[in-house]
């Protein structure tokens, strides 16, 4: 079902960014700005890939962000709300962006008052990227053997592992027993893990630490939940990663990653 009013709110805000293109700043349109309480502000990953857009709107409504190079255009992104209505604490992942590039975004989206909100044009630029010393991402289309639970197709456990920062994992209010199994490619020796936690505008379904067990055998952890790599050493093909500390909730992970050899 999540996956069906996901894509129609996608026709809906089409609808209504085509709405705001074609009647300009007229009557119909109203500044995004009036409804705007806090934010937007950005936080850039440092990858320089993906950024998360944050605002509060006065009241109830589906939003989305129109980006790009030189103009808002280009990409589109609407947040990760689980339910289909209206809301009033917005996060959106912008994703599929390129480092050291200066990018164009304006909001748009119908409020609860059935009124179609526009706002003005900003900017922000991502970092340059770093040169990384931890080779490649072995987790990235790693096997999903098991997980405790999906809140829907939409948000499958294979969204962990997608190298796609826009796409999420999310449990059916697992909160803290929350867990993802995957297997890599072949027995590996670990040097690093990273577990990027899916959060709600709310605060909840935040993961603060996670564990990790090896082959079902040594659990290793708790190790904090945040995008900067935690070295470990330890050897392995089967990774059971659980989180061990959360906010509750729908908890989950936008990516996973695991760096080794």
């Amino acid at each position: 079902m999540a996956s069906c009013w996901r894509v129609a709110t996608v026709i809906l805000l089409a609808v209504a960014l085509g709405a705001c293109s074609s009647s300009g700043e007229g009557d119909d349109v109203a500044a995004f700005e009036d409804i705007a309480v806090a934010g937007p502000d950005i936080g850039v990953d440092s990858s320089g890939t993906v950024a998360v857009l944050s605002v509060e709107t006065s009241i109830d409504a589906i939003c989305a962000v129109a980006y790009g190079v030189g103009e808002p255009v280009g990409g589109i992104a609407t947040d990760q709300e689980m339910e289909p209505a209206g809301h009033r604490d917005h996060r959106v992942v912008l994703s599929g962006l390129e480092p050291d590039t200066e990018y164009v975004y304006r909001l748009q989206g119908v409020g609860v008052d059935g009124r179609l909100y526009r706002s003005d044009i900003f900017t922000f630029r991502t970092p340059a990227a770093e040169e990384s010393l931890l080779g490649s991402n072995l987790a990235l289309g790693a096997a999903v053997l098991e997980v405790s639970s999906e809140f829907s197709a939409a948000f499958a456990a294979s969204n962990a592992v997608d190298g796609d920062m826009g796409t999420e994992w999310s449990s059916s209010g697992d909160g803290d027993d929350a867990f993802i199994t995957i297997e890599l490619g072949e027995d590996t020796r670990v040097g690093a893990v990273v577990f990027r936690t899916r959060e709600m505008a709310d605060g909840s379904a935040v993961t603060e630490t996670f564990t990790v067990t090896v082959d079902g055998e040594e659990t290793y952890g708790p190790y904090p939940a945040d995008p900067d790599p935690v070295p470990v050493r330890f050897s392995g093909r089967v990774l059971r990663f659980e989180v061990a500390l959360s906010t509750g909730g729908n908890t989950g992970a936008a990516e996973i990653e695991v760096y080794g050899n």
